[in-house]
């Protein structure tokens, strides 16, 4: 029996009840072990969580904001289809970008006042974001390696969204969830979403009562023993 019926009381009970390093072990358990991204990527304030559906975002370097005579066209466009992608986010998804250089900035303030506005869940960026204290007003959950003011107008480009990417060698494809905190950001892949949440709830649940033992004076031997988890 599902313990929620959607994704706004799924990620609400994440928020809740569960926390990442403890969905990474279950995912662990379940045979994936490898699906944190790069332990860089940090929120920009430590009490940001992330949780909702990977839109996932394609950027490419590149040296000029427009280029003529160009064989692609969208060359000739500054900023490529980012405009069009972040139009695109959905209520609870996660604007993920990856495929640049760490030479510029992926993410800023207004793109996060439209984030806020269509309702997504926040972004991860493979690279820097900027307007940190516009971000930080705004309280909107952002992801990055850190923050650098340098802009992307002549240097990249998104060239496509709603695709499969790597991120630091990670798999995201749109609907994985993305999951992050202080403490990392993991990708669960959408066929294991279910077992993967359902298995942490009862962990957590579970850990509970192992918390309240060890408080009484029960060892970690005899609570894992008793207990089956640690």
């Amino acid at each position: 029996m599902n313990l929620w019926k959607d994704d706004d009381e799924l990620f609400q009970l994440a928020k809740k009840e569960l926390f990442v390093a403890l969905v990474g072990d279950v995912l662990d358990k379940m045979g994936f072990l490898h699906q944190f991204l790069p332990q860089q990527i940090k929120p920009l304030s430590d009490n940001m969580v992330v949780i909702g559906r990977a839109m996932p975002v394609l950027e490419a370097d590149v040296f000029a904001e427009k280029l003529e005579g160009t064989a692609n066209p969208m060359m000739a466009k500054p900023f490529g289809i980012m405009f069009e992608a972040l139009d695109s986010l959905k209520k609870n998804e996660v604007y993920i970008c990856s495929g640049s250089s760490y030479n510029y900035a992926l993410w800023g303030g207004l793109m996060s006042t439209r984030a806020m506005k269509l309702n997504a869940a926040g972004v991860v960026v493979n690279g820097y974001s900027r307007d940190t204290a516009e971000i930080l007003r705004l309280d909107f959950p952002t992801f990055s390696a850190g923050t650098f003011a340098q802009d992307q107008g002549p240097r990249g480009k998104v060239i496509d969204y709603g695709i499969p990417i790597e991120f630091g060698g990670i798999p995201v494809h749109p609907g994985d969830v993305v999951y992050g905190d202080r403490d990392g950001v993991l990708i669960v892949p959408s066929n294991a979403v279910e077992e993967a949440f359902t298995l942490a709830l009862e962990k957590a649940r579970g850990e509970k009562a192992v918390q309240k033992a060890l408080e009484n004076g029960m060892s970690t031997v005899e609570a894992f023993e008793t207990f089956g988890i640690m």
